[in-house]
């Protein structure tokens, strides 16, 4: 019985959960967003209003689109984004776990994207296949710097304490990694976060880094073609994707729960953790996505491909370089 609710309900229970959260989340963003630029703005229910809308509108497919290609890669981008919180420990519960699960993340990461390179090519638009190119370009350059992010945290826990599951976001959280390093680590990490602050913005192609998309150039880009439900999936699979991010930079850099300091039953303690965990995903979203958003203008697509596949690159292979003279140093010096 607890291996079907493990398999099988629990991961229906968490995709609806992820969809509601990753709703107000974006209702969330857009309301301080417009406050920031001194507007009212939506309610925070809009994105519930709009997806409805959506699903009741016509399901148009273009004459010259690969109809199964472009019906199909909708759905694959939402699975892949809800495949993602599986594995990440929210609260303190994690459905699968153990299983090389930060290596399955970062291919994982890459499905939505390639959906909407597959789904842009699919619509036969030119102005979809413009921004397929764009988001090929923007995946090239920003997975490098977060696949350094990932692998020198893996690296340095490895290096601290004898892992047979170094790979694992429930190994990372029950080893904070702030707790393993000295001084000229701790710089590191912080270079290391903030490389993953920068990458995530790059990843939900919100602005600066939403020229794959770019309404005013390209018609909407790689969703130029979409409607009705298709658009409708590929909006919550972005809403899945922004709890996906946020939740990855928390069981990276701040794993800590609080329930523990509280004394409580064990049922509201889990609650409390998990409430703690939407928390600090919130902030995350609210600094790294709301906040560039609101004072950046778009970048070009060269300016952008520069930016992370050179300057990000080197600033995230800095945070290696200094946790591993963290880690060397007391050696050489002992």
């Amino acid at each position: 019985m607890m291996l079907i609710l493990k398999l099988f309900i629990l991961p229906v229970i968490l995709a609806f959960f992820s969809i509601f959260i990753g709703l107000i989340y974006k209702g969330v963003d857009r309301k301080i967003a417009a406050h920031m630029q001194a507007r009212i703005g939506p309610p925070i229910r809009q994105p519930f209003r709009d997806v409805r809308k959506l699903f009741i509108k016509e399901n148009i497919v273009p004459e010259n689109a690969v109809s199964w290609l472009y019906n199909l890669v909708p759905v694959l981008s939402l699975t892949a984004a809800v495949s993602i919180l599986f594995y990440i420990p929210i609260g303190g519960i994690t459905i699968l776990s153990g299983y090389g699960d930060l290596i399955l993340i970062l291919y994982l990461l890459m499905m939505p994207a390639l959906g909407m390179i597959a789904g842009g090519f699919a619509s036969g638009s030119p102005y979809a296949t413009v921004g397929a190119q764009r988001e090929m370009v923007m995946l090239m350059s920003y997975e490098f710097p977060l696949a350094i992010a990932i692998i020198s945290i893996v690296w340095k826990l490895s290096a601290t304490y004898v892992l047979t599951d170094a790979f694992s976001l429930t190994t990372l959280a029950r080893y904070p990694v702030w707790e393993t390093v000295g001084p000229v680590g701790f710089i590191g990490l912080v270079i290391l976060l903030l490389t993953l602050l920068v990458v995530t913005p790059a990843e939900l192609s919100k602005i600066p880094f939403d020229v794959p998309e770019a309404e005013t150039e390209i018609a909407g880009g790689l969703l130029a073609e979409y409607s009705g439900r298709n658009l409708a999936i590929f909006y919550l699979s972005d809403a899945v994707k922004t709890v996906v991010m946020a939740g990855i930079v928390v069981a990276l850099f701040f794993p800590y729960t609080i329930s523990q300091f509280f004394n409580l039953p064990t049922t509201i303690g889990i609650i409390v953790d998990i409430l703690f965990f939407l928390l600090k995903a919130l902030i995350i979203i609210i600094v790294c996505v709301t906040f560039v958003r609101v004072a950046a203008a778009r970048l070009k697509i060269d300016q952008i491909a520069y930016t992370y596949f050179i300057q990000l690159t080197l600033f995230g292979l800095i945070g290696l370089v200094l946790i591993v003279l963290d880690t060397i140093l007391p050696v050489l010096t002992g």
